[in-house]
This record gives C-alpha cells, sequence and structure tokens, in this order.
C-alpha cells in the first residue's frame, strides 16, 4: 500500500494525456488501447522452496479433532452441526463470553458427546492452537481475528477453516497463501452457499455442460441487516461489541462478497482453468444507515451523527481471463428481500436462484420451464453429495442443510487424506475482492487487477472437482 498513491497518481497522469492525445489526433486508433487496469499490489514471487497447494492432500485422520474458537451465532451452530459427525470429536472451545462457552458444552452434553475444554481469555485461541490433541481449528470470531489466528494455527501444524471473509486485506491474503504453502496445512474459509442445493445442482449442470459456454455469473449478498447492525446489548440480535457495524462505518465497497462469489467462482472454474483478472467496483451514497439510527436512536443521538462510510449499493464488475464476466452485489442497509441472485447465463442455457427461482434452456431461450419441469431437472441433476448427505443435512439444519453439507464435506475430506472442496486460493481471490473494491470506489470505479495467488497455477487443473472416497 506504500506505493498506492503514486500509482494512483501515474494512472491519474496516463488519463489526462490519453484524452489530450485523443483530441489532437484523428489517428483511427482505440481510445481503449491506451488504458488497462492498474496493478496496485502485484504478484509477489513465491518464496523459495515453497511449492503450490492445488489438490493439496494431507494424512487421513482417523478422527478429526476439532477445536471451535468463537461461539457467537455462527460458533454455536458449528458446534451442534459438528456434533452430529461421529468421525469428529470437538476437544475445546472458546469464547472471551464465558456464557457462550456454556451453552456450546450444554449442547454437546444433549448430544451425548464429551465435554471440550473451555477458554474465555481473548489470547486463548493461541494456547489451543499450541496443543498435541488438536487436528483443526474451526474459527468463529469477528473478522478481524480470522486471518491471524488461520496462519498462528497453520504455523503449528494444524489445519484451519474460517468463518467468511478470510482475510480483509490483500496482505491477509497473501499471508494465508504463504503460510498453507509452506507449512502443507489446509485452509479453508467456510463458504456455506456454495453447498446450498440449487448452486449444487447448477454446478452439476454446468459441469455436464447443460448451459453450454457460461460467460456471464451474477451473485450478491443483499440482506436488511440494519436491526441487526445497530443491535445493542440486552437485544436480540446484540453480537460482541458490535464489530460488524464498526466495518461499514469505516469501509465502503464489497465488504461481504463470498457468499455470492463462491458459487459462481466454483461453477466457473476459477483458478482451475480460468482466474479473475480484474474488477471495477462503484458504490451509491450512503443513506440506509443514517436514516435508520435517526428512527431507532433519535435526530441527535451518536449514531445518527456517525460518518458512514459504506454506499448502500456496491456494485463490483470482474473480468476473468477466459473473457467471462461476474457481478456482485452487496447492499445490507435497505428495506429489500433477501438475495443472492445466484445467476449463470450460458451459449445453451440460463439459471438463477433469486428473485425468481427458474431455468431456461434451448431451445425455448425465451421462456422458463415450467414448474413440473423444473422440479424434474433439478432432480435429474442433484448433485451425488446431496444425494448421499441432503436428507441428514435438513434434519440437522443450518441455513437448511447448507452449513451440514459444508461440514461434512470438511471432515469428510480430512478423513479421507482429500483435496477439501475450497482451498487457500479460494479463499484469497474471494476475499481480495474487499480490498481491491474500497480502492476501486475510492478512485471513481478505477479498474483494478487481481493478484494471481496461484502464481501461474492456476491453468494446471481444467475443472473444479469435490473429490469422494473410490
Amino acid at each position: 500500500m506504500k506505493n498506492l498513491p503514486f500509482i494512483i497518481s501515474f494512472w491519474i497522469a496516463i488519463l489526462v494525456v490519453g484524452c489530450c492525445f485523443n483530441a489532437c489526433q484523428t489517428a483511427k486508433q482505440p481510445a481503449d488501447s491506451l488504458f488497462t487496469a492498474v496493478d496496485v499490489f502485484g504478484t509477489p514471487p513465491r518464496p523459495a522452496g515453497q511449492k503450490h497447494v492445488l489438490q493439496l492432500r494431507a494424512e487421513p485422520l482417523e478422527v478429526v479433532r476439532v477445536a471451535v474458537i468463537g461461539l457467537g451465532m455462527r460458533g454455536q451452530g458449528s458446534v451442534y452441526s459438528l456434533s452430529f459427525i461421529d468421525e469428529a470429536q470437538i476437544v475445546a472451545i472458546a469464547d472471551v463470553v464465558p456464557e457462550n462457552v456454556e451453552e456450546a458444552k450444554a449442547t454437546l452434553r444433549e448430544r451425548g458427546r464429551p465435554e471440550p475444554d473451555g477458554y474465555t481469555q481473548p489470547d486463548d485461541w493461541k494456547k489451543i492452537c499450541q496443543r498435541d490433541d488438536v487436528d483443526l481449528v474451526y474459527v468463529c470470531t469477528h473478522w478481524d481475528l480470522h486471518t491471524p489466528i488461520a496462519v498462528y494455527a497453520m504455523e503449528h501444524g494444524k489445519h484451519v477453516a474460517t468463518e467468511i471473509p478470510g482475510a480483509l486485506t490483500l496482505e491477509e491474503c497473501w499471508q494465508l497463501v504463504n503460510t498453507s504453502e509452506k507449512t502443507r496445512r489446509h485452509m479453508m474459509m467456510l463458504e456455506n452457499c456454495n453447498y446450498d442445493f440449487f448452486e449444487m445442482a447448477t454446478l452439476n449442470m454446468a459441469q455436464q455442460g447443460l448451459f453450454g459456454e457460461i460467460v456471464h455469473a451474477e451473485g450478491a449478498y443483499i440482506h436488511d441487516l440494519r436491526e441487526y447492525l445497530f443491535a445493542e446489548k440486552g437485544e436480540p440480535l446484540h453480537y460482541w461489541n458490535m464489530w460488524r457495524l464498526k466495518h461499514n462505518q469505516e469501509k465502503d465497497g464489497a465488504l461481504y462478497p463470498m457468499h455470492g462469489l463462491g458459487p459462481i467462482a466454483h461453477a466457473l472454474n476459477i483458478h482451475r482453468g480460468d482466474r479473475m483478472e480484474y474488477l471495477v467496483s462503484v458504490s451509491s451514497n450512503q443513506f440506509g444507515l443514517t436514516e435508520f439510527a435517526k428512527e431507532k436512536f433519535g435526530e441527535d443521538s451518536d449514531y445518527a451523527k456517525r460518518d458512514y462510510k459504506k454506499g448502500d449499493m456496491n456494485t463490483t464488475l470482474i473480468k476473468t481471463a477466459r473473457g467471462k464476466t461476474i457481478k456482485i452485489q452487496h447492499n445490507v442497509t435497505n428495506p429489500r428481500p433477501y438475495s443472492r441472485i445466484h445467476m449463470l447465463s450460458g451459449t445453451k442455457g440460463f439459471a438463477q436462484k433469486w428473485p425468481k427461482m427458474g431455468i431456461t434452456l434451448e431451445p425455448n431461450g425465451h421462456s422458463y420451464l415450467s414448474d413440473s419441469a423444473l422440479t424434474a431437472i433439478l432432480k435429474q441433476y442433484e448433485h451425488p453429495i446431496v444425494k448421499e448427505v441432503g436428507n441428514k443435512a435438513k434434519q440437522v439444519g443450518g441455513h437448511g442443510g447448507m452449513d451440514f453439507i459444508m461440514d461434512y464435506r470438511l471432515i469428510y475430506c480430512l478423513h479421507h487424506g482429500l483435496p477439501l472442496d475450497q482451498d487457500v486460493y479460494d479463499a484469497a481471490e474471494w476475499s481480495s475482492v474487499i480490498e481491491l473494491s474500497q480502492i476501486s470506489v475510492k478512485n471513481q470505479g478505477m479498474p483494478v487487477k487481481i493478484p494471481d495467488f496461484t502464481r501461474g497455477a492456476w491453468n494446471e487443473l481444467k475443472t473444479v472437482t469435490y473429490h469422494r472416497k473410490d
């Protein structure tokens, strides 16, 4: 980031020169040949002795001994979900709120599972990572701790799974990549939306060529969180230290792109035959947080007078190396129905989950399949993993069952020594959009290059694979 002011000034100077050049020239050379996306961060060389971790396999684990750090809403759900997986044993849990630790212990007792050791001090996660009887560190803390805990855990020989986002900055993205490559430990960002039933079915359809060549995809996180963001202590939705509100107060961009981006990135085989090359990001002004704060707390309240940076609607456009386009939107401050969009558009067909679930296929490209035909094709292309564990997932629950499928797959792959469905490059690529979008927004939609976190290995594989035991 030290070179960022210089790089931006240079880019602006190029724009000015280009405009003057075009005004003075009568040649037919197109103006856009003068410009390119700005490489703000570059791609550092791989440190000596490191190799990429595409398709990384680690030693099989008879029982995966898990430590869950962070026991808020997501952490409690994870403890419950993991308790249904025989090959997983929770040996340690931690949260700075002691009541949360006791709640998680009670859940495990009710499930007939052994009671884990509990930790309540702010730095106890370091003690947990240093334990010899932990195989997997499962992180559900506030965002700022995700990368520090993940890096520390891998450095101490642990596999790590962290709630989204995996990282908040490009520096943290590279920390994750380099540490995973150095230690040969798995690092997975817990993107549960990849495991939703429709998303898995359309992934299966895409991989079997039903949509032809996918040329455009859209995803989003449109979720009215105003009541949650401003939930004070004692209110049902209150969360520790109101940390998420602080991120919306201080930053403007795609602060939470992963839910929309993850499933379509796998459908597009990102870093398995294609890669995200550059992005452009713009935001509306901020209206919703201030208006809501005034209504809830009063015109003269501290909340109403704060300078919230996060524009209500952020739209980020991404171009891939293979010429595909991606649109990602983020809005958590307006009264809109929940949507992740999840749209795939190809040369032979189209699928979208929100606002209307539908599929369109050649030769009837102008019309959705009928309800009965949609039901039939979703059954026909039901993903093999959903066939295997979908019914149990619906019984256990967790966002309709996708949380359980995610946890099941994580433990399944560690148990059998298989590559994980999501790797550290997924975590880095999807998380990098956070800071890169902020830079683009600050500079009126300036095109910004996305680093190649695989350092040239993105084309060694040709498709995303969710591995299963032979």
